[in-house]
């Protein structure tokens, strides 16, 4: 389970982690990360923890289905918190084919949109794409 401090809830935070953070994508998900974001609303000295969210939607599959891939992204998130820079904003949006996938499947594919995005080969928007 993924605490409440690490989850994102508010859709501006959602908006600020797609629109100016940059982006990997994968078979069966896309990974957006905003580093270093500082959350205007806390308070305290104490730097903020990484916070992450999941886009679901009804093309996954079924309600079922959709709440597999979220529980299933959520515990594979928890368990790389601690590879994420403080105060980052991470936005994971399932696509398609994860509602088939298995547990192992979407942590490959996690796994290697994380690693992308924090090695910085992944370009950000605006800068067009990587070469092939």
């Amino acid at each position: 389970m993924l605490p409440s401090e690490h989850r994102l809830r508010r859709r501006e935070d959602f908006a600020t982690a797609v629109r100016r953070g940059r982006r990997a994508g994968r078979p069966l998900l896309v990974v957006h990360l905003r580093s270093g974001v500082t959350d205007p609303h806390a308070a305290g000295e104490n730097p903020p923890p990484a916070r992450a969210g999941f886009v679901v939607s009804k093309a996954i599959g079924g309600a079922v289905v959709r709440n597999k891939v979220k529980r299933r992204l959520r515990h594979l998130v928890h368990d790389r918190l601690d590879r994420l820079p403080a105060g980052s904003l991470v936005v994971v949006r399932a696509l398609p084919g994860a509602g088939d996938a298995g547990h192992d499947q979407l942590a490959r594919d996690l796994d290697a949109a994380l690693q992308r995005l924090l090695d910085g080969n992944s370009p950000t928007r605006g800068q067009g794409r990587a070469p092939r």
